[in-house]
Order: structure tokens, then C-alpha cells, then sequence
């Protein structure tokens, strides 16, 4: 049995005042029920009943704590890196309020669901950068997505390439290293317009480790026109452009990979069926520890402390025969 709290001095001196003028109540009972013949017996028995509630009153003061007092705990997670398109395409509003403020919305969504897992963002137009490593960290995700914007990278069209090579190596890196690769996820969230050259070489590389990948497409096949801080966006002989959803693209690179393709359009969100299969995956043993799962056990000795009570009430001891 452990204790929440010990004796100190305090204790002790109330406790010894207590037993000194509980003797003296005692000797004056003793010798009242000799003059009125009372059985001490019966006496005695009253007066034992109370010291033992006043002792189960005494430790349930100090915080008993009695079975088993630690407990192991296993931390099992994954690693998800997720690239998020920031080409000029992303602010068409073909997506209320634009493509890339949906997408913000639902990495806030992935990021509430996945909290015991680590999370990375790599942003990425024709090239690609780490926005944020890899991280329990819930605010700091929140935060670095809340300042995702097409100003972060430079609009020179979208490549896959760069960004699915950063998130295989920050996956398989020595830091980020496991025996687990199938327990490692990466996301691409794009409209699908690739330009790139090396994007099947690198899907090939993926799909060697175990990891997998999986594509969301965030857009429509209508498209709408891409807004700019001085309008539109228009191509060289001064005709507005129109992007679309290129669904094509992103389908081949997940199922190139065994991973899956999901898209957000105006009649579909696959964010929660994403979320789903995400689930789905076993994870990693990332950590384990002893922790201290001691209760405290009071409650056992208050309510047998107030039976007790409740017997000295109901029984009285008779001093005077009529």
C-alpha cells in the first residue's frame, strides 16, 4: 500500500492530543459505569467501535493507494507527409472560396483526426520546400497551414517530382527510420496539372519502400478562371485562363504507387473516406513507458468508517434500570 500523503509533525502532535484526551474519556466512562453498575462490557465495545471509525478516518485522510500502482503504455503511430499545391492554379474558385482555402479547411480536419501521429507539410509549385518537418505538434501544423499561400513558392507550373522526392527522403531518412515502412503515408493534394518529368521515376522509388501514396484532387472539370491581385490570369495573346480538375494525372500516380486517388469537387468531399483509410493502416510502435496509475483509495474506508457510525447510532448502551 502506498500513501498519498505522510505524517508530519502536525499530524502527529494533533493525533497525540486526541489519544491523550480520548484515555481520559475513556477512564471517565469506565468509572461512571462502575458507580451506575453499568456492564463495561458493552462500554468498552462502544468505545473500541469509535476508535476504529476514528483510525478509518485517519487513513482515508492520508490517500490510500493499494493494487497496481504503474501501468506500460504503448505510443503507436504513423508518419504522414503531406504536399500541398501552391501553383497560381490553386486560386481558382471553382471551390468555394478558392481551391486552396478548401484545402486548408480539410488539412485542418486530417490534422485534428491523425493527433497521436506526425504530420509534415512540403509545399511545392515547380519545386518544392519542407513548410513544416515532421511533428506531434497540433499548433504548430495549424499555424503553418493557416499561412499556406501561391506567394510562398515561385509559379513557374506544377512538378510532382520535387515534392514526392522530399517526402521520400524526409520519410526514410535516418531520423524518420523504421521497420515499418507501410506505417509512412504520403498525401498530394493538387488540381492534377503536372509538368514534370521525373514524377514516374520517383512514383516508382515510393512504391519499392512500401510507402504509400495517396492523391486528392481538388477542383472541377468545368474549371474557372485563376484570380490575381490585378485580375485574372491570362496567357500570352491576353485570353483569360481557364484550369481544370486533371484527374488523369493524379489517378495514374496513385495507382502507380497501390495507393488510392480521392477528389474534392463541388458534389464530392472524399476528405473523411481519405481520413478512413488512413485509419485503416496499422501503426507503429513509436514509444512505450511506465506510468503511475495509483488511485486513491479513500472512498473504501470513509464508507466503512460511516457503517461504523451508523451501528454506534443504532445501538445505545442502557446506564439506568426502571
Amino acid at each position: 500500500m502506498t500513501w498519498y500523503r505522510s505524517f508530519s509533525g502536525f499530524e502527529l502532535m494533533v493525533l497525540g492530543i486526541f489519544a491523550i484526551l480520548y484515555l481520559a474519556y475513556i477512564f471517565r466512562m469506565v468509572r461512571i459505569g462502575r458507580i451506575l453498575k453499568v456492564n463495561l462490557h458493552s462500554l468498552l465495545g462502544k468505545m473500541v467501535l469509535r476508535t476504529v471509525y476514528f483510525l478509518l478516518f485517519v487513513i482515508a485522510l492520508l490517500g490510500p493507494s493499494f493494487g497496481d500502482t504503474s501501468k506500460e503504455v504503448k505510443a503507436i503511430g504513423k508518419d504522414i507527409m503531406i504536399c500541398v499545391d501552391l501553383s497560381e492554379s490553386m486560386n481558382a474558385f471553382d471551390i468555394q472560396p478558392t481551391r486552396l482555402e478548401k484545402v486548408k479547411f480539410e488539412l485542418k480536419n486530417i490534422v485534428r483526426a491523425f493527433n497521436s501521429d506526425r504530420i509534415g507539410i512540403i509545399i511545392f509549385s515547380s519545386d518544392a520546400f519542407v513548410q513544416c518537418p515532421l511533428t506531434y505538434d497540433q499548433s504548430a501544423l495549424n499555424l503553418f497551414i493557416e499561412t499556406l499561400s501561391t506567394n510562398l513558392v515561385p509559379n513557374k507550373g506544377t512538378d510532382f517530382g520535387p515534392p514526392l522526392k522530399l517526402a521520400l527522403e524526409k520519410l526514410t531518412s535516418e531520423e524518420a527510420s523504421s521497420r515499418r515502412p507501410k506505417s509512412k503515408v504520403i498525401i498530394i493534394f493538387s488540381d492534377g496539372e503536372d509538368f514534370g518529368e521525373n514524377t514516374e521515376k520517383i512514383a516508382g522509388q515510393i512504391e519499392e519502400t512500401g510507402i504509400k501514396l495517396y492523391a486528392v484532387g481538388i477542383g472541377t472539370e468545368k474549371g474557372s478562371k485563376i484570380r490575381t491581385d490585378y485580375g485574372f490570369k491570362t496567357d500570352k495573346n491576353g485570353r483569360e485562363v481557364i484550369t481544370r480538375l486533371n484527374a488523369k494525372s493524379l489517378k495514374s500516380l496513385a495507382y502507380k504507387t497501390g495507393g488510392k486517388y480521392f477528389e474534392i469537387n463541388e458534389h464530392t468531399n472524399d476528405t473523411e473516406r481519405l481520413i478512413n483509410t488512413i485509419n485503416a493502416i496499422e501503426g507503429e510502435l513509436k514509444d512505450k513507458r511506465v506510468i503511475d496509475v495509483s488511485a486513491n483509495k479513500y472512498f473504501y474506508f470513509i464508507a466503512l468508517a460511516l457503517l461504523l457510525i451508523s451501528i454506534d447510532l443504532l445501538y445505545g448502551v442502557k446506564t439506568i434500570r426502571l
